[in-house]
């Protein structure tokens, strides 16, 4: 099992949800974060002051997937979340050593699957 998190901008969320969904995750997490990475922020003008944005709004997915599907659920993010600009996100894989259901109490792939 695997847990992959992507940081991507909010405006792709629907386009990533839809894809995600269809190359076969059953469930994910959504958070709404905020950060930087090579573009340092941005500066903005509001009601003509200048003024520096540092830490950018972004949309946290945090998915966890049977190790056979990790591939296309990563193509999907990337092909839905890519904007072709600067900030567009990062996608992590991780290990996953253990799941639970805790209604059920399902462990591994039986906690992850739908």
């Amino acid at each position: 099992m695997k847990l992959i998190i992507a940081v991507i901008k909010p405006s792709r969320l629907d386009a990533v949800l839809d894809a995600v969904t269809e190359a076969g995750a059953s469930g994910l997490t959504v958070t709404e974060v905020r950060g930087y990475g090579r573009q340092r922020g941005k500066t903005e003008v509001y009601r003509g002051a200048e003024y520096e944005v540092k830490l950018l709004p972004k949309v946290k997915l945090e998915i966890a997937v049977p190790s056979d599907i990790v591939e296309p659920v990563i193509e999907a993010i990337q092909t839905a979340a890519n904007t072709g600009k600067i900030g567009d996100g990062k996608v992590f894989v991780l290990d996953l050593e253990q799941a639970l259901r805790i209604r059920t109490g399902e462990t591994n792939a039986a906690a992850i699957a739908s």
